[in-house]
């Protein structure tokens, strides 16, 4: 309906642009009004063109006043991604970053030098804060506690953890050789990180490629892996939706509400719960180089999660 008025509104100018016309040629035939014209033909312009700006500010101020009054937040958190009429998703948790700090009783923030993969930073708290409706994770070179550089991770182990469900972000990934942005899934039982949904990782060199992966070891201890990556914007240069539907079946990933890569291999079935960090350094990105700016930073605007009516 609101799209409707402005279409509305958009035949109106059409049309009291036509009858000026009509009258203007008739005054042209009437009284020869040539000289007066062609003296204003500019100033005729510049009054329409004013006009059809002042008529379409009008139009989007009652679209945008329309869209305020009827949509409602529940309307704004529904998935973009799936067919209504084959599933029906329900919240069961969200973080929307609206308030002025970090809420503790839906996130652990890490305070520890990382000792995965010969990564080089020290997550500190003072790189983790919420800001203008977004989480926000620094990234630094700076020395501290004999590490060269200072990081941010949040995770929700012990303090929300599911099993199967679609899982979505809205962020804008920090960028640069060595900075290495993920969001995944761990188990959330003994220390161990094996099995491993990595809802997305990104290399931050290479800023434009997504990859989606899953981890899982077998009974003899051998690492097992399914993966792809996904090739398309600059994801440090604006926002971008990044989520996955786990089943008892099968992973499928999604990069701005399209579906990018699903696989039935290595599902997890145990309870998981959520970790957001950026890493610096490590086997994978390799280590910052000069062409590498600092801070970065990595911006969530939110993280939902929904689980399917009446399954899984």
């Amino acid at each position: 309906m609101v799209f409707f008025n402005v279409f509305v509104l958009y035949k109106e100018l059409q049309g009291v642009l036509l009858i000026k016309s009509i009258l203007i040629f008739t005054l042209v035939i009437l009284f020869g009004a040539i000289p007066f014209i062609v003296g204003n033909s500019n100033s005729q312009e510049n009054t329409q063109k004013e006009e059809i700006t002042e008529i379409t500010t009008h139009a989007m101020r009652i679209v945008n006043s329309d869209f305020k009054k009827n949509v409602k937040f529940t309307h704004l958190i529904r998935p973009q991604y799936y067919d209504e009429d084959e599933k029906h998703w329900r919240l069961i948790w969200n973080d929307e970053f609206d308030g002025d700090s970090l809420d503790k009783t839906r996130w652990n923030i890490e305070y520890w030098p990382a000792e995965k993969n010969n990564e080089l930073q020290y997550y500190t708290p003072n790189n983790v804060k919420v800001d203008n409706g977004n989480l926000i994770l620094s990234s630094k070179e700076e020395y501290y506690e004999g590490r060269s550089y200072t990081s941010g991770a949040v995770q929700s182990k012990d303090k929300f953890n599911f099993k199967y469900g679609k899982i979505e972000m809205r962020a804008r990934l920090p960028k640069g050789k060595g900075i290495f942005p993920a969001f995944w899934l761990l188990p959330n039982g003994e220390e161990t990180w094996l099995p491993e949904i990595d809802i997305f990782e990104m290399i931050g060199d290479e800023p434009n490629e997504i990859w989606m992966v899953v981890h899982m070891e077998d009974k003899n201890g051998n690492l097992l892996r399914d993966y792809s990556s996904y090739v398309g914007d600059d994801y440090s240069y604006k926002y971008h939706t990044f989520g996955i539907e786990w089943t008892s079946t099968e992973i499928r990933w999604f990069i701005d509400g399209i579906e990018r890569f699903k696989t039935k291999r290595l599902v997890p079935n145990e309870e998981m719960y959520l970790y957001i960090n950026t890493a610096i350094g490590g086997n994978w990105p390799g280590s910052p180089d000069k062409t590498t700016s600092f801070p970065q930073f990595f911006s969530v605007d939110y993280v939902r999660v929904y689980q399917l009516e009446g399954g899984e």
